[in-house]
């Protein structure tokens, strides 16, 4: 595991509760002097003592204390203090509520990374699926792109009447930060009409679906071009894929 996968871990090995294989990660990288661990560690050690010295002594009943007495010893003692032991009792309370809030806490977000990993994948499996019920249909118009000795970005546009575009490219670069592919039904008549923001993946290759119901008789091509991340109404860049029909 790496230092930012072992942040969320330091207080819990400061305390000592830190179970496997998490408490050993953090060992190995102690004992290869990591910075970013020797740091945090310290940090969190620093923390667990200020939050050990802020719980207020708390005076027991007079009646509870020879009760204690009388069953440990068998008589009442004339002198005894209790600060060390109600001072145990809070620090054991402290540690208590610290172990809670961070095992809630990284169940919570474990539980949020899960929620999000799901929905991901939902998203995923349902572009595969339009993709798929494209790639499927007997009248699909299929264009090629991408042939020419220059070798920009290849694939191939498949557009369905009923169903939508689909575009499957290779030898496309990721987008930079801030920036996105944006797709273009670019009719025979008239301006290019957005359809459809997507990323390629990092080796190089890209699935984008438009879905819905196409006008394949008038389009005179399928362009990509590179825009800012959240889209524009009309194309602002020279065309990085332009497949024409």
């Amino acid at each position: 595991m790496n230092c930012d996968e072992l942040r969320d871990y330091y207080e819990l090995y400061a305390l000592g509760v830190l179970e496997e294989p998490e408490s050993g990660e953090i060992r190995a990288h102690l004992e290869r002097a990591c910075p970013a661990c020797q740091s945090g560690v310290r940090r969190a050690r620093q923390s667990m003592a200020l939050l050990g010295t802020t719980a207020p002594p708390v005076p027991p009943p007079a009646r509870l204390r020879q009760r204690v007495l009388a069953a440990v010893t068998g008589r009442p003692a004339t002198r005894w203090s209790w600060a060390p032991v109600w001072a145990a009792v809070a620090a054991a309370a402290i540690v208590a509520a610290l172990v809670f809030h961070f095992r809630e806490q990284r169940a919570a977000t474990e539980l949020a990374r899960m929620q999000s990993l799901s929905v991901s994948q939902t998203r995923e499996l349902a572009r595969l699926n339009r993709a798929f019920e494209i790639l499927n249909q007997p009248d699909v118009r299929q264009v090629v792109f991408g042939t020419g000795p220059a070798m920009p970005p290849r694939g191939r546009v498949f557009l369905d009447p009923k169903r939508g575009v689909l575009l499957l490219a290779s030898d496309l670069a990721p987008a930079p930060a801030g920036k996105a592919y944006e797709m273009w039904v670019v009719p025979k008549g008239g301006k290019p009409v957005p359809a459809g923001m997507f990323q390629s993946a990092s080796d190089w290759t890209a699935v984008h679906v438009l879905p819905g119901p196409v006008d394949v008789a008038s389009t005179r091509a399928v362009a990509v071009t590179l825009e800012r991340e959240n889209g524009v109404p009309q194309p602002t860049s020279q065309p990085v894929i332009v497949a024409a029909l």
